[in-house]
C-alpha cells in the first residue's frame, strides 16, 4: 500500500491513516469522539492524542455524549486529575459544554451527521494534492462551520481544529496523490 508521507514510520499513525482518516463517519458517537479528540489535540501533535485515545474512551464513558453532557464538577475534577488524557482546564470544560451543544444540534437536525453534511450538500470533498505542503490548515468551509458552531455555543473549535476534524471524519479526503488507502 502506498501511504501519505505524514504517517509513514509509525505503526499507530499508519493504522489510523489506513483505517480511519478521510473515511466517511456516519455514526454520531464516532463524530462526537473525533470532536473531543480534535479539540484536545489543539496545539499538540495528533500522535499524542492517538496514544491517549483509549484513555479518553475510558475516561469519557466511551464518548457517550448523553453522559458527557451530564458531567458535573466532581467528574470535571476527576478528568483534571487523569494522567491518561490531556489535562487542560479549558479543553475539558469545552468537551463537557460541547456534549450539550452536540445534543442540541441533533435535536435540530435529526443527527450531527446531517448537520455536518448539510455544509457540503452531502458530497465528500476530495482533494488530491501532490505534497503535504499543499494540504491547507483551514479553508472557507472550516471557517464557515467553525463560525456556525461557535454561534451555537461550542467551545475550542476554531477553523484549524474544524478542518482537521473534517479530514478525520471524511467530509474532506486529503489523501495525497498516489495514496492507495482509500481505494
Amino acid at each position: 500500500m502506498k501511504r501519505c508521507d505524514w504517517c509513514i514510520g509509525n505503526e499507530l499513525y499508519e493504522k489510523y491513516h489506513d483505517e480511519e482518516w478521510g473515511k466517511i463517519v456516519y455514526d454520531d458517537g464516532t463524530l462526537f469522539e473525533f470532536l473531543i479528540l480534535e479539540s484536545a489535540q489543539a496545539g499538540l501533535n495528533w500522535l499524542t492524542i492517538l496514544k491517549k485515545r483509549e484513555n479518553y474512551r475510558e475516561s469519557y464513558d466511551n464518548f457517550d455524549y448523553n453522559m458527557v453532557a451530564e458531567y458535573r464538577e466532581e467528574k470535571f475534577e476527576e478528568l483534571m486529575n487523569n494522567k491518561g488524557i490531556v489535562r487542560n482546564r479549558l479543553k475539558i470544560r469545552a468537551s463537557i459544554n460541547n456534549a450539550g451543544r452536540f445534543l442540541e444540534v441533533q435535536n435540530e437536525f435529526g443527527s450531527f451527521y446531517q448537520y455536518l453534511w448539510n455544509f457540503v450538500e452531502g458530497k465528500q470533498i476530495i482533494n488530491r494534492v501532490e505534497k503535504l505542503e499543499g494540504v491547507p490548515a483551514k479553508t472557507e468551509l472550516s471557517d464557515k462551520i467553525s463560525k456556525d458552531m461557535k454561534k451555537r455555543g461550542f467551545k475550542f473549535i476554531g477553523t484549524t481544529i474544524i478542518y482537521a476534524y473534517l479530514q478525520a471524519v471524511g467530509v474532506v479526503d486529503d489523501h495525497l496523490e498516489g495514496c492507495t488507502a482509500n481505494e
